[in-house]
This record gives structure tokens, sequence and C-alpha cells, in this order.
């Protein structure tokens, strides 16, 4: 029974490699039960935090955040380490992005702590990469930097391919909010090679996205749209929810970017609808702003000025310093007040003068 448990789960992560998620999750359920079945407790370990993974990537994080309590629990029972700190990365990877970014730190470190006591350098490079995404949601974008910047260096000497291309996308996504667009371009360029050569349909979706933001910001909308067609039709195929919302509002900015304006309340609305799905507040947020800009755009002052100041009270209460930035600079833009300077002080090289705003 043991046997058939590990070749469930082993066939189940071979899927979720190929983001066949759906899939996955049907047989880590079945292999989940057959280990209730016999009583096996590792084996219900493994079965739940790979749950717990396939629901991660599908935006199910409320259930994924459950699984890896559950297999937490187990793993203090068993005394499995390892699992256990496999589990709070993903913990905080689940909890970095429903917004809960101090909360996602604290379980990457005390993950962290472990891969380095028991010498796991690709455990602590993993670990690294996903603090780094807690400091960018939080908004320390030179700590961002920094800590992808380790993770890559830690992957490559290990000449782990798949981590170094994630760290590069990290690298790619932070030079972008950081206002360095042709470093992100560099960056996500990179990345792409990396994982066309490894067939990673998720990785090479995920830097398409990024491609086509970062030509977005360098103002070349063409080249823009390509890359977020390649990107949107392959999360489209392996049905990732969380990255295509993103994409979907990248869109929506670009639209209203070009004054657009039906196109970009469109996408805002896809987007939208998805990230209440997810209960991801950062999403929310930028749909706000950009529809708050299309409602201005449209005439409509007095919404726009609603809609942005709903995005600044959620980003002041989830305390994203660089969203808090964007939604201050839309306001004063649109209320003729004194423009904030708060991007200098989060080493952010941007400069709005006028609506609508490319925002990165």
């Amino acid at each position: 029974m043991e046997n058939k448990v590990y070749e469930i789960i082993k066939e189940a992560e071979l899927l979720r490699e190929a983001a066949q998620y759906k899939e996955g999750l049907k047989l880590v359920r079945k292999a989940a039960l057959l280990s209730r079945k016999s009583h096996d407790l590792q084996g219900l370990i493994d079965s739940t935090v790979a749950s717990a993974d396939i629901y991660r990537m599908i935006g199910d994080f409320d259930h994924a955040v459950e699984n890896y309590e559950e297999a937490l629990e187990a793993c203090e029972a068993m005394g499995d380490v390892m699992t256990a700190a496999d589990s709070m990365v993903g913990m905080g990877l689940s909890l970095r992005a429903m917004g809960l970014w101090k909360e996602a730190v604290r379980f990457i470190r005390a993950a962290q702590k472990t891969y380095t006591k028991e010498e796991d350098k690709k455990g602590t490079a993993f670990s690294l990469w996903a603090e780094a995404g807690a400091w960018r949601v939080a908004g320390d974008i030179q700590k961002a930097i920094e800590t992808f910047d380790q993770a890559r260096e830690l992957f490559t000497s290990l000449r782990f391919k798949p981590g170094r291309a994630y760290a590069l996308c990290g690298l790619g996504g932070t030079h972008r909010i950081a206002g360095k667009f042709k470093e992100s371009l560099k960056y996500y360029k990179e990345a792409n090679k990396l994982f066309t050569g490894l067939n990673d349909t998720f990785g090479i979706a995920y830097s398409h996205c990024g491609i086509g933001n970062a030509n977005r910001m360098l103002g070349d909308f063409a080249k823009a749209i390509e890359h977020f067609s390649d990107a949107t039709r392959l999360y489209a195929e392996i049905g990732d929810i969380v990255s295509y919302s993103y994409t979907l509002w990248s869109l929506a900015t670009l639209h209203s970017v070009q004054g657009e304006l039906e196109l970009a309340r469109e996408y805002t609305d896809k987007a939208m609808k998805n990230f209440r799905k997810t209960k991801d507040p950062r999403g929310i947020i930028y749909c706000n702003l950009t529809l708050a800009q299309v409602e201005f755009l449209a005439g409509k002052k007095a919404k726009a000025v609603r809609l942005a100041t709903a995005a600044l009270e959620s980003a002041e209460g989830h305390q994203f310093k660089l969203e808090r930035c964007h939604c201050r600079t839309m306001l004063s833009l649109m209320t003729g007040e004194r423009k904030p300077s708060c991007y200098k002080g989060l080493g952010v090289s941007l400069d709005f003068r006028e609506l609508p705003l490319n925002i990165p």
C-alpha cells in the first residue's frame, strides 16, 4: 500500500510540474485517502503537502493554508523537520499571495533556519526566493532585489536552472517596479530563454508576461501586446488564474494609457472578478486604480476619487508601501493637491506628472 501511495504522489508531482493541476489534485486526494485507510502517517503528510502545493498554484489559498497547517501538525508528530520546512515555505507563499507579507516572512525565515542547519542549499535558495517576493509585496524594493540576487547566486552555484530562472523573473519584476525598465527586460529575456530550454510552460508564460510589462513601460505597446497574448494563451492552457489575472490587469493598464477606455474596463472587470475569487488584496488595489483612472478619463471625477480612495485605504491597511504611493500619487493628480514624493523614499525611480498613470 505504501509503495502505491508514493507512486500516485510521484505521478501527481509530474502532472503538477507539467501544470496539469486538476489531474494532479485528483491523484493526491486519492493518495491521501489510501494513506488514511492504511494509517500511513508519512504518506498522509506527503499527500497533504502535495495537495497544498497544487491548491496554491491554482490560487485557492484558503485550502492551501488549511492543508499546510494539517501537514505541519503531522510533521511535528513524526519529527519530520525537512517536510515541515517545505510546508512553511509553501505557507509563506500562500500568505504572501493573500497580502499577509509579515506572516509570510515569519514562516519563510523559520524554514530557512532548518535548511541552513541541515545544510540544504537548494532549500535555502528556494526560501530566499520566497522571502524576496514577500519584501516585494511589502514595497521594500531594495531588500527584495538584494534577496532575489542572493537566491540567484545560490541557484547558479548549484547549477539548478529552474531556480535560477525564477530568481531572474523576480529580479525582472522588482527592477520594473523600481523604474529600471531596461534591466527588467534583460532579466526576463534571460529567464525566458532558460524556461524555453527547460520546457517549463508556467515559466515561459510568466516570463512572457514580464517581457510584455517591460515593453509596456518602455512604450513599445505593440510588442507588449504580443508577449501578453503568448502569456494569456499559456496561462489559460494550464488554468493559472492568479498569474493570468495580473496579465489581464497589465493589458487593462496598457489600454487605459492609450485612451481605449472600454477595452481597459473590460480587462479590469475580468481581472477584478478573479482577484476577488482568490482574495488577493494587491490585485484588487491595482484594479481599483485602473478603474479610477478610466472613470477620471471618462469625466467621472467623483467616482474616480472614490475608487482611488478605496484602493488607498486597502494599501494602508495591508501596509503595502509601493501601492500606497501609487494611490496617493493618483489622488493628488485627480484633485490638484500637492504631489507626494514617496517614490524616492522607496528607492523607486518613478515620477508621474499627469493621468493616465502607466503603473509598472
